[in-house]
């Protein structure tokens, strides 16, 4: 699918939400991606998986994604491959697994995420998954916010990293938001 009907998918969802928001970051940015919107619907999921998994080998024994972004997408990636679909979680401010969940030595692991920025959350659950002795196969993110991906937290792991949807959408430090005097103090409606 083309870079404007994914747009419009998402869109079309509800997802895509323009005004005045504070990322993860701590910066101010216009648009925010609320990707629960696009996830909440088994038609445009589906979709988005089929698009998504035609950039990937397909060789994975799991599928892992953060709390709460990726919980939807690795079971339904999961579910394309026929294996299992697991979530990593913060206790204390840290990124593990919980709820019995392991990753078997050796694992082949596809990680993904809904949005990425920074790439932050991804790294953590790169780190959990290679700290229990799995190799990280392919990343693969439905909404890429990256402006340069050899900056980000990923820049190690570029050329096994897939984004559907790439928006290069501009954020501003606090200090010098244009959008603070427009509209005031930021809305904060992410998970963290």
């Amino acid at each position: 699918m083309y870079q404007q009907k994914i747009y419009n998918l998402f869109k079309e969802a509800g997802a895509i939400m323009e005004g005045h928001y504070l990322y993860t970051s701590g910066k101010h940015g216009s648009h925010y991606i609320q990707c629960a919107q696009v996830l909440k619907s088994p038609y445009y999921t589906e979709i988005l998986v089929k698009e998504l998994t035609k950039k990937l080998t397909g060789e994975y024994d799991l599928v892992i994604g953060p709390a709460v972004g990726g919980i939807t997408l690795s079971y339904e990636i999961a579910k394309h491959y026929n294996v299992f679909g697991l979530f990593t979680e913060r206790e204390d401010g840290v990124m593990k697994l919980r709820r019995g969940f392991e990753i078997p030595k050796g694992a082949k692991v596809l990680v993904v995420e809904d949005v990425v920025t920074t790439g932050g959350s991804v790294k953590e659950v790169i780190d959990v998954v290679e700290d229990a002795g799995g190799e990280v196969k392919d990343i693969a993110v439905l909404v890429d916010r990256c402006k340069d991906i050899k900056k980000s937290k990923l820049s190690d792991y570029k050329d096994k990293y897939h984004a559907l949807l790439k928006l290069d959408l501009e954020a501003y430090e606090p200090d010098d938001c244009p959008l603070c005097e427009k509209y005031g103090r930021p809305i904060k409606p992410g998970s963290r």
